[in-house]
């Protein structure tokens, strides 16, 4: 009488670490496209709130240099900092610059007192463009 063997043969698992394989080679870029876009409001978010400062400032000043929504922030988000650069006493310009060391870095969002909004991105797999808007979806999306 014949014994039926136990456990998995060498066949089988092979099979099973391809399976795998296949799986994570899909799922771990999703996974790095979905934690990129879950942190683009980080800057989109601070750069409307600091330019509503900046309008509020303007019509209490009728200016836009010395506003402190101008200062230098690298604080308030935590994978972008922010500058501004008041031009002339009627333009600005909002910039939220990916920090180093952040899935972020490389995503430049700016905005200015036209409400002219552009996004710069380099050195980030999948995410390309250079173009007039926020960009928040990989391939280009506005």
């Amino acid at each position: 009488m014949q014994r039926k063997p136990n456990g998995f043969t060498l066949i089988e698992l092979m099979i099973v670490v391809a399976i795998i394989g296949i799986l994570s080679s899909i799922a771990i870029p999703a996974y790095k496209n979905y934690v990129i876009r879950g942190k683009v409001p980080d800057a989109t978010a601070a750069l409307s709130s600091k330019r509503a400062e900046l309008e509020q400032y303007f019509q209490d000043h009728l200016t836009y240099i010395g506003a402190t929504a101008c200062n230098r922030d690298t604080t308030t988000g935590k994978y972008f900092d922010f500058i501004c650069t008041a031009s002339s006493a009627t333009g600005y310009t909002l910039q939220a610059t990916g920090k180093s060391g952040t899935p972020m870095s490389g995503f430049t969002y700016t905005v200015n007192e036209s409400n002219a909004k552009t996004t710069t991105i380099g050195g980030v797999s999948g995410w390309t463009g250079s173009t007039s808007c926020w960009i928040t979806k990989q391939g280009g999306g506005c």
